[in-house]
């Protein structure tokens, strides 16, 4: 059935339950708090504010959306863009999309306005949903980005090239529209990309996503009692699948805005949170909190909190080990999964694995896992090869690009690029990847487009950019640069050029030498990577586990 109808049940049976809240513990950093007026808000003394709404006023919420962009001249099959922080609107409006038959298409919050673009043009998107923070970046491109007709803005002080979103649902109709729906009709597309940097965009069937909301179940075992809560962006497939568990079940669940620990642990205990899932950098800093006396676990009730799980980049097994020093009586789990496999679990560790921390796991509930050759051929156990993937939750295909597909979908195969070995147990373990995408803090960055950044500077001959192994991140991004001759340049001065460029993508550590190239003009980065101490991946990945785990 469509994943739509999960709500319509859940608005039935639970009402009035409450379903969703959103936490942001640093009032002072937002401005747009109180932009719906019908939520329920409560402040407090130390500034935090929570938002609450109910399955009903979800559903609702939806409908209302729904009708909206139906009435706006949105067919069945055309696409309505999300670019929204983690709000309290944005699961509502993903299903109220879906609800009028569209097609989801969750942005990226740190795309540049040139990443914005491309992407819309990509996707031919033909309506946009954006909040106060992006103001800047559209307005930068609205002109350009003909084939969007819609632009609804979520929030206070209303750009003049905009719409509301607020004032217009608010007066739409919050009976479901009529709109049939099936297991595979289109429902959303996702981005990621390739090794040019430029995101290719990912389509999904209901049919897909429903799949991701019975994996996410099976390996988690949510039930009505559970309360998830949710860190991570909901533009990622990861975060947004492993709430999917919380819609099947029918529980609650907690948006988090803030990743200190002391905010972490504050939340899971006054919310009474079941289920965390945390990204290794989080973990890492909630670890160092405890040991070095910022927060005291004594201060927190915390007995309710049975499962802790991680992905979105290779997990240290002496991360985990430190862990259960501190949580003995936690489940954990680690979920490895692309967005081109429906987000989360087409191979996971299972909480009854603790022994083989280190592998990915094994093929997850409901799909198939092998190791094989160029050919496609299986390798023998141990031996190293590409993992492909099959199940129900694997992509349609690329968007308006059969070329890209037709390389990574083989006989309902997903070829993922990483490559893999198999012990004797049949559990699974990342040794290496075939890309050079730098997997940081759980985002990725693509070297191409730091590297074409940074050969704008007049004093920058040619430039490569690898990923070394960072303890807190899992790897970071060096830029060997090489000047051009009798130029002289500084990091600070490297590091200052830079500040334009997403936080994320800025390299953390700068290497002035030359960059070798091969008689085709390719770099060498397996070279770079020897010389900088990048070439352990294969016994890094070995140990630490999951690459683009979700």
């Amino acid at each position: 059935m469509p994943i739509t109808e999960l709500l319509v049940r859940n608005a039935k049976l639970y009402g009035n339950e409450l379903c969703l809240t959103e936490i942001n513990m640093d009032l002072q950093e937002e401005h747009n708090v109180t932009w719906l007026d019908y939520e329920l808000i409560m402040h407090n003394p130390a500034g935090e504010y929570r938002r609450e709404m109910t399955w009903k006023v979800f559903d609702e919420k939806a409908n209302r959306l729904a009708n909206l962009l139906l009435q706006r001249g949105i067919k069945k099959g055309e696409k309505v863009a999300i670019l929204l922080m983690n709000c309290l609107e944005w699961l509502p409006v993903y299903f109220g999309i879906l609800k009028a038959g569209a097609i989801a298409v969750p942005l990226n919050f740190r795309y540049t306005a040139e990443e914005i673009q491309h992407c819309l043009t990509l996707s031919e998107t033909k309506a946009l949903i954006f909040g106060p923070e992006f103001i800047g970046r559209i307005e930068a491109i609205y002109h350009d980005i003909p084939n969007v007709k819609i632009l609804l803005y979520a929030g206070e002080n209303r750009p003049t090239f905009a719409e509301s979103y607020d004032r217009l649902t608010a007066n739409c109709c919050s009976d479901a529209p009529d709109v049939k729906l099936t297991d595979e009709d289109e429902a959303a597309i996702y981005f990621s990309s390739g090794t040019t940097g430029f995101p290719k965009a990912i389509l999904h069937t209901h049919g897909s996503l429903m799949s991701a909301c019975y994996t996410e179940q099976k390996h988690h075992g949510q039930t009505r009692e559970d309360n998830f809560l949710c860190i991570p962006p909901l533009y990622h497939t990861g975060a947004k699948m492993h709430w999917f568990g919380s819609l099947l079940s029918g529980s609650k669940a907690v948006l988090l805005r803030g990743v200190k620990p002391e905010w972490i642990l504050k939340t899971v205990s006054e919310e009474k949170i079941t289920i965390v899932w945390l990204l290794v950098p989080w973990a890492q800093d909630l670890l160092d909190a405890i040991e070095s006396g910022a927060v005291k676990l004594e201060d927190y009730e915390l007995s309710q909190w049975r499962l802790m799980h991680i992905g979105a980049q290779p997990v240290p097994p002496s991360l985990i080990r430190r862990w259960q020093k501190y949580f003995p009586h936690h489940l954990y789990d680690t979920n490895y999964g692309l967005s081109e496999s429906a987000g989360p679990g087409c191979v996971h560790l299972g909480v009854e694995n603790i022994d083989k921390v280190g592998a990915i796991g094994l093929p997850g509930y409901g799909w198939e896992a092998k190791i094989v050759d160029d050919k496609g051929n299986p390798v023998p156990q141990g031996q190293v090869g590409e993992l492909i993937v099959k199940g129900p939750g694997v992509m349609k295909c690329y968007f308006n690009d059969p070329e890209a597909t037709a390389k990574v979908l083989k006989n309902g195969w997903l070829y993922t690029g990483d490559m893999a070995r198999q012990d004797e147990d049949g559990f699974i373990y990342l040794v290496d990847r075939k890309k050079d995408v730098i997997i940081s803090g759980g985002e990725n960055i693509y070297p191409v487009q730091v590297e074409d950044y940074l050969r704008e500077h007049d004093a920058i001959k040619d430039v490569a950019v690898i990923g070394i192994p960072d303890k807190r991140l899992g790897e970071i991004a060096v830029a060997i640069i090489e000047l051009k001759p009798g130029v002289k340049c500084t990091e600070e001065e490297i590091n200052e050029f830079c500040k334009k460029l997403p936080r994320y993508k800025r390299p953390r550590k700068i290497i002035f030498d030359q960059v070798p190239r091969n008689p085709t003009g390719k770099i060498e980065k397996p070279r770079l990577r020897e010389k900088y101490g990048a070439t352990n991946i294969v016994a890094r990945q070995t140990e630490n586990g999951t690459k683009h785990a979700i």
